[in-house]
């Protein structure tokens, strides 16, 4: 679809009166199933002069959002990423709706990912409805893809079925509204009776079913009325054929979503706090009531500056009024977030508008359960919830997987260099999904991303939106060196160039601790050879040197030195030449022989199908990994690994998993300890 910033050909932006004439609705599923082509579609037939793009699939890596009026309803439509590593995206879309459609491929097998996604949605109670496109490819047939759907998704029914002239669909037959000559076969019919059944046993009426097996004819509009009740609860999901080239089945799903999608009072509002995490109950879909709203997704435009798509769950949100902005997602995910510190601020509510792909209407207010732009909101990022000052709010993120895939980048040019970092700071407000690490010990700005998809759109956004140029190179883990044997050493610092001169000797014995016991300093100077104020110098030489490295320039851990004699002068000894003669005498009791690299070691929680159990299982072990053990998952079917892995040796895991386990994997690392690396690892890094 066309996409024109600040179009004046649009019609004015929806103003529902209440929330009842709202309709928020998503689209998912996996990339190429047409969830763009149909969300065009939608958009073309109810908005005038809109017409579906003519280049073909384009996988889109962002959230799409357009609001217009259909029928006397404000649809918000909203269309997300195919593609696994632009979850926030998709997550983004999810807390935005109170409705989903799953998109799927009648030619296509219904994959792992998506019937996770659709228990994830059942578990928070989202309405559901299934789209089957593609049936007019050779692999596709429709009647197998509802028999997959309803043994995946469970109570999915067919309300229509396609028309097929030449290989084309060119139309949809109502299965409760059809006549007998759309009805006419044994095919049609056998999928009315299913219909039929699934819908009277969600009636309340606990004898319809029992009437209608013994012949009774039930009025359609009976039928109607309970099915449109059961979508609305979230316990049936129909299944519709629609064709977005050809716009066959485009008018009966948006007549779905118009009379039995749920408007924003009945889908439940989630979990509401104050900042310090007690309970707020009474938060209704109410425009009269206190504001909460939250923060879905955060972008920057050119000319407007930081805009803030929003979900507004209760109250009124209006232009100029003073909110308060609550930001606290670390409290939810049980660690800090790099780029989103916790605060509590207020601030004053810029221009709203209504979103129409990257055209923006303005508009003055936006009730209880719309969606609405906000501009120049400086304080707020994405997950922020904003309230009435004289009642703050937190509303309870929908969580997202932690970035695992590790990328390290560099400017590629001193200009570039200038303005990486703000452009990195704008990139990280508006993604909670990537996170960004200055690492010290190896001098590296890592991006912690989704995947290999997410890493080149950052990398495209860098220099397509901020001018920045980069490049990738290979993540380096930070090592550590390690003392393996008890050695003894001498450091001799002895200087004269006229005047005071240097002088300070050093008679030392280093030996190995157990892992983690970090560094110990040991005193057993006799006889005055080191005087005593010059014994806290040593230490702080030896300290330091050890944090330089010895060998490979990595920290020293895990080792005791033990100051057992020395000389002094009684003139030129100071703590200066002290601090440098115990550098020297670690620098002498250093070789390949008496030092090693410790490498750090992740413990791992994998969480796979149990088909998939002994392909992760040998990866494991390619990977130098140990498994501790398993446990079954909280789930049937599926297992929970726990193992311990050389954390080099998962750089590129969150890739390789999505391969092995077909996509159905994930994971959790946390950093446990350094353990050595096997010497053949060891040669080619050490340096002597």
């Amino acid at each position: 679809m066309a996409r024109q910033t600040g179009r004046s050909d649009l019609p004015a932006a929806p103003n529902p009166a209440s929330p009842q004439d709202i309709r928020n609705v998503v689209l998912v599923g996996p990339g190429g199933a047409g969830k763009t082509a149909l969300f065009e579609a939608l958009v073309a037939a109810r908005v005038p002069g809109q017409r579906p793009s003519a280049d073909g699939h384009v996988r889109t890596s962002t959230l799409n959002t357009a609001s217009f009026e259909s029928n006397g309803v404000a649809l918000n439509l909203l269309d997300t990423p195919g593609y696994p590593d632009f979850v926030g995206e998709l997550r983004a879309g999810l807390r935005a709706a109170d409705a989903a459609i799953f998109v799927v491929s009648g030619a296509d097998d219904i994959d792992r990912p998506v019937s996770l996604l659709w228990r994830e949605c059942s578990a928070v109670g989202m309405p559901r409805a299934v789209v089957v496109t593609h049936l007019d490819q050779p692999r596709a047939d429709f009647a197998a893809t509802v028999d997959t759907c309803r043994r995946t998704f469970g109570d999915a029914q067919a309300t229509h079925w396609p028309v097929m002239d030449g290989g084309q669909q060119t139309g949809v037959v109502g299965l409760i509204t059809g006549s007998d000559d759309d009805l006419g076969t044994d095919e049609y019919q056998d999928a009315r009776h299913a219909l039929i059944e699934s819908v009277i046993e969600e009636s309340e009426d606990v004898t319809l079913l029992d009437r209608y097996l013994e012949g009774e004819q039930i009025e359609t509009s009976a039928i109607l009325t309970d099915l449109r009740t059961a979508i609305v609860r979230g316990t049936f999901f129909p299944i519709l054929p629609v064709s977005p080239p050809t716009g066959a089945g485009v008018e009966e799903l948006l007549a779905l979503i118009e009379r039995a999608f749920p408007d924003p009072t009945v889908h439940p509002l989630p979990a509401v706090t104050t900042p310090a995490g007690a309970a707020i109950s009474g938060v209704t879909c109410d425009p009269d009531a206190p504001l909460v709203a939250e923060v879905v997704r955060t972008t920057t435009d050119p000319y407007v500056g930081r805009l803030s798509l929003t979900r507004v769950f209760s109250g009124t949100l209006r232009v100029d009024d003073t909110v308060h902005v609550s930001g606290h997602l670390g409290d939810f995910v049980g660690h800090d977030v790099a780029g989103h510190p916790s605060h509590d601020d207020d601030e004053r509510v810029g221009p709203l508008a209504s979103p129409f792909l990257d055209s923006h209407r303005p508009r003055g207010t936006a009730i209880a359960g719309d969606i609405v732009l906000v501009s120049k909101l400086t304080r707020a990022e994405t997950s922020d919830t904003l309230s009435s000052t004289d009642r703050p709010a937190v509303v309870a993120p929908w969580l997202l997987p932690e970035p695992q895939l590790p990328v390290a980048i560099r400017a590629a040019s001193k200009s570039d260099e200038d303005k990486l970092a703000g452009a990195l700071q704008r990139l990280v407000a508006e993604d909670v999904t990537m996170r960004m690490e200055h690492a010290s010990e190896t001098d590296q700005v890592v991006l912690w991303t989704m995947g290999q998809a997410h890493v080149d759109d950052l990398i495209a956004q860098l220099s397509e939106r901020y001018g920045v140029t980069v490049d990738a190179e290979p993540y380096r883990t930070a090592l550590r060196e390690t003392f393996i044997r008890k050695v003894s050493a001498q450091g001799r610092h002895v200087k004269q160039s006229g005047g005071h001169g240097q002088y300070a000797v050093c008679s030392i014995e280093v030996e190995p601790l157990p892992r983690g016991s970090g560094f110990e300093f040991v005193d057993k100077v006799v006889g005055g050879s080191v005087p005593r104020q010059f014994i806290p110098s040593v230490e702080k030489g030896a300290r330091a040197q050890l944090q330089k490295g010895l060998l490979t320039g990595h920290p020293v851990v895990d080792v005791r030195v033990t100051l057992v004699d020395g000389k002094a002068h009684s003139v030129d000894s100071s703590d200066v030449a002290f601090q440098t003669a115990a550098a020297l005498a670690l620098k002498e009791a250093a070789n390949e022989s008496t030092v090693a690299l410790l490498e750090p070691i992740d413990k791992v929680d994998i969480t796979i199908a149990d088909e998939y159990l002994g392909a992760v299982m040998a990866d494991l072990r390619g990977r130098r990994g140990q498994v501790v053990g398993t446990e079954p998952a909280d789930e049937q079917g599926w297992t929970v690994v726990h193992a311990e892995v050389p954390a080099a040796e998962l750089s590129r895991y969150p890739i390789d998993l999505r391969s092995v386990s077909h996509g159905t994997g994930s994971f959790v690392r946390e950093s446990v300890r350094h353990d050595l690396i096997p010497p053949d690892k060891a040669r080619d890094l050490l340096k002597v």
